[in-house]
């Protein structure tokens, strides 16, 4: 809590950096609070429920704090973001997490104490093995419009990109493309009924937007943002910010620092990125990822 507290203050500190910065990334005044709520997977198992968020006021997604007891002590490797949908009496938190060689799906509820209540629906499902070798994994979830659709990307250390139409423990391969060995992460800035759109650096340095249409057969298109000083982050989560700015966490686990950063609309290399603060010493757990509300009431446009 004593992070947490501190991680807000800071983040009220940079309010009006992050307003100024959206107001010339996009073109318009940024709305009102820019969350990019990033979780974490402790050590001994715990999810931190909650994260900072930039702009104002300061929000968390859930509660505050750490629910224990999520997963088993030191077994998560990946993990997808999880949607958290606030009821009167808890949470409702799932998600997908890699642990070992296998996929499984975690769903569970928490009271108002941010405790895993033992009288809602809480498990944990295997979908299948095959996963040691995978370095990223996201999910897509989008439903608007009359459109729903729940889409996978998972990164194989021989830079092979995979693509996976989900529907809880149901996963149905759609599509792979060659071709990303240099990727250390990426972040969904973008999901439509057509196409998603990650942001994504490289060991090189280097800053693309990689766009997958939902067609089949699976064709990413990859365009450069920035070429170079980006290789430092081992993970990048972001969320919208504005009608089509993005904000974007950058995680340094080397150093446990994070970095933040107002962008506008993607456009390749005349995207416009601005820096607007950093947490230092901040980041140190084994696994981050991201925070979000159900999908139909979590919208990215940054592409």
């Amino acid at each position: 809590m004593k992070r947490r507290l501190h991680a807000l203050a800071g983040a009220t500190v940079l309010t009006a950096a992050l307003t100024a910065a959206l107001a010339h990334a996009t073109g318009a005044a940024a709305q009102a609070g820019c969350p990019v709520d990033p979780g974490s997977v402790l050590a001994n198992g715990s999810q931190d429920n909650g994260g900072i968020t930039y702009g104002y006021p300061a929000k968390t997604i859930g509660w505050p704090g750490v629910t224990f007891d999520v997963f088993a002590p030191g077994a998560v490797r990946l993990s997808t973001t999880f949607t958290s949908h606030v009821y009167n009496f808890g949470a409702a938190n799932d998600g997908w997490v890699v642990q070992g060689d296998a996929l499984y799906y975690r769903e569970y509820w928490i009271d108002t104490m941010n405790q895993i209540d033992p009288d809602q629906p809480n498990g944990t499902q295997r979908i299948g093995g095959g996963w040691a070798k995978f370095t990223a994994l996201e999910t897509s979830q989008y439903n608007a419009n009359g459109t729903a659709r729940n889409t996978a990307y998972g990164l194989r250390s021989d830079g092979t990109l995979f693509r996976w139409s989900v529907d809880h423990s149901l996963w149905k391969a759609t599509g792979s493309a060659p071709g990303f060995a240099s990727m250390k992460s990426m972040a969904l800035i973008s999901k439509t009924p057509t196409y998603d759109t990650f942001i994504a650096n490289t060991r090189g340095g280097a800053l693309y937007t990689i766009r997958i249409p939902t067609t089949s057969p699976m064709k990413p298109v990859v365009k450069p943002v920035r070429t170079r000083t980006w290789q430092g982050f081992e993970k990048l989560i972001a969320n919208q910010c504005g009608r089509y700015g993005t904000v974007l966490l950058g995680i340094d686990k080397d150093t446990g620092n994070g970095h933040v950063y107002a962008g506008g609309h993607a456009n390749g290399t005349a995207t416009v990125i601005q820096s607007i603060g950093s947490f230092r010493g901040t980041y140190k757990q084994p696994v981050y990822f991201r925070w979000a509300a159900l999908p139909y009431l979590h919208t990215l446009n940054g592409d």
